[in-house]
């Protein structure tokens, strides 16, 4: 019921206390005066996308990265925001719920009356359908008042997860433009934020003085480029979940006779898998990207867990956890093909209950292969973008009885000498994503919110949020804008028909894979054997908002060489010295030597470029 948005919580003493907590600015965005330095204009990751990116969008593509400074910094080249009218903001939470939503409003409105009281926030009511109906509430500090440092998505509500039909293209912009808002504010991820893009472009074309800006906050982790380092959600998730991985690796220790095969929330990408492994040690992950790099059939991750189970029997060792992402389904060559038969033959009506007679020899066999629960799950309608329900995709019990099969089998015939294998299952998913968000997703969406408000009140549309240098404290954070268009990338294949084929040839912001050549990924195979064999497991413990634990952050993030906004901002200043240094007048030696250097340069920069290009 609209009713119950942003109605007063009931706070136990936990929440009250954490409702207390302000976050802190960093430097660059304290005070009421704060500069911004423009760069040079953005271009594509991949080149070969360039032009379709630029056809796509020639309102809002090749803009300038945007950099805020504070007021007394020595930046000659940033310009002062010296004005701010009163204007109107509206901001609707577009993707799945993921903790620290509520700081960026809260974030969002307070930068909004520092600078002009006589600003207002608008929050639309049940996300992207409150948009199109134009439902909202104005958020005030009494609205505020028990969401600040909350989980959940219940101040304001979510629906759909999309903006991307042109009847809720027009139902969106009608919405701006009755409400006259100067600025539409989409919190989300990957999907959100392409949304974000291509409604900033036809509002550019059209005219329409509403100003566009995304914010990066999902739990998946998956909306992670040179520009954004991580995003809201993923280090409370990791977190919480971390702790559920640890507390049943020490009831397998104690037990001694468990298998535990958990499956992480996180759709297609492993990242969420990745991190909690790392934090909590369990013995065994298999990542959707090495199963889909390997072409790994159900029979090759079957016989590697069997195999595992089996070295670790033999030192006596008949228990142990495994971690399973919830996007390995569809990264299974044979499955994801029957994935697709499915939702081709449900795109043209077929009944569920009529699939299995319909399908081609060899999917009707794999289908009938699988368990019954199996077989249901997989005849669920796709998601929005075509991918399977993965939710609700049990894969973990699928695996569980496939390798009980097998370890019974190998026991016959005298190839297995350990004790009868006990599997118990878990899905670990909406459990987290309502947690009270850790001290880290506090901080960062707090400083989104108001990196949001710089942005509009430079007039920039069509950009994200970002901050960078995350793995140092707060103080040292680096806040900016990034254009959305220079996120894109463009894929000219696909596998099959269906999951990602209705974005085959059209830029959109692409969900990112695990990097397997990566220091995270690295890191992970160093420890693999260990993790295998030893038993190293680790408890992070619960949630923890003061004292040891409270300021750590996330295993990934602190591993990656990350802050590119900062190295580009450095290089840019290396430039502007190179220029100053030399110019008309200047030696001949020094001209020879920045001619000498710049060569080598441009030389190393070309033969990298090609590179990557082939």
């Amino acid at each position: 019921m609209d009713s119950d948005y942003g109605v007063p919580r009931e706070l136990s003493d936990l929440q009250k206390d954490r409702s207390l907590y302000q976050p802190e600015l960093p430097p660059c965005l304290q005070g009421t005066t704060v500069r911004v330095e423009f760069g040079d204009a953005t271009a594509a990751a991949d080149p070969s996308g360039a032009n379709a990116i630029a056809r796509s969008f020639p309102h809002t593509y090749g803009q300038p990265l945007a950099h805020f400074f504070r007021e007394k910094s020595k930046t000659p080249n940033a310009q002062t925001i010296s004005e701010h009218p009163a204007v109107k903001v509206g901001l609707v939470f577009c993707g799945r719920q993921s903790p620290g939503g509520h700081n960026v409003v809260w974030g969002l409105h307070e930068a909004l009356k520092i600078h002009n009281p006589k600003s207002t926030l608008l929050g639309f009511l049940g996300g992207s359908e409150g948009l199109f109906a134009q439902k909202t509430l104005e958020i005030t500090d009494d609205v505020l008042a028990t969401y600040k440092n909350q989980g959940g998505y219940d101040l304001l509500g979510r629906t759909q997860d999309q903006i991307r039909t042109t009847e809720q293209v027009n139902s969106a912009m009608a919405a701006c433009k009755a409400l006259n808002l100067d600025g539409l504010v989409i919190v989300g991820g990957v999907t959100s934020n392409t949304d974000a893009a291509q409604l900033a472009e036809t509002f550019a074309e059209a005219k329409c003085a509403t100003k566009v800006v995304g914010v990066p906050v999902t739990l998946n982790g998956d909306l992670k480029n040179q520009f954004v380092e991580a995003n809201v959600g993923f280090d409370t998730i990791c977190k919480v979940n971390s702790q559920l991985i640890s507390n049943v690796c020490t009831d397998a220790l104690s037990a001694e006779k468990y298998y535990y095969f958990i499956r992480l929330m996180g759709r297609k990408a492993s990242h969420v898998a990745v991190e909690c492994t790392l934090q909590s040690h369990p013995n065994m992950v298999i990542l959707a990207e090495e199963v889909a790099a390997s072409k790994l059939t159900l029979f090759d991750i079957t016989k590697q867990i069997c195999d595992a189970v089996q070295a670790r029997a033999e030192q006596d060792k008949n228990h142990g956890v495994i971690i399973l992402p919830e996007g390995l389904i569809e990264s299974i060559p044979e499955v994801f093909a029957l994935l697709q038969e499915i939702h081709s033959l449900l795109r043209e009506g077929v009944s569920a209950d009529n699939i299995s007679t319909k399908l081609s020899p060899w999917a009707s066999a794999l289908f009938e292969f699988m368990p019954p629960f199996i077989r249901k799950q997989l005849l669920l309608h796709p998601e929005s973008d075509d991918s399977a329900q993965l939710s609700q995709i049990e894969t973990e019990k699928l695996l569980a009885e496939l390798v009980e099969a097998e370890i019974n089998k190998r026991l016959k015939e005298g190839t297995y000498k350990g004790k009868k294998f006990n599997a118990i299952c878990h899905f670990f998913g909406y459990q987290a994503r309502g947690s009270l968000p850790s001290k880290f997703d506090c901080d960062y969406a707090y400083v989104l919110g108001h990196c949001c408000y710089h942005i509009l009140a430079a007039g920039l549309n069509g950009y994200m949020a970002t901050i960078t240098n995350l793995k140092s404290p707060s103080n040292k954070w680096r806040c900016g804008a990034a254009p959305i268009t220079a996120m894109m990338t463009v894929k000219h294949y696909g596998r099959g028909s269906g999951a990602g084929a209705t974005t085959i040839g059209k830029p959109v912001v692409h969900p990112a894979a695990v990097d397997l050549r990566g220091k995270v990924y690295e890191l992970l195979r160093q420890n693999a054997t260990r993790f295998l064999m030893d038993d190293i497991y680790r408890n992070p413990g619960p949630l923890q908002f003061e004292g040891p634990g409270a300021d750590s952050k996330a295993v990934s993030l602190c591993v990656e060489d990350l802050d590119y906004m900062g190295r580009i901002k450095e290089l840019n200043d290396y430039l502007d010295k190179v220029r100053t240094i030399v110019k008309p007048g200047c030696s001949q030696d020094v001209l020879k030597a920045a001619l000498s250097a710049m060569s080598s340069v441009t030389d190393i920069l070309s033969v990298m470029t090609s590179q990557r290009l082939e």
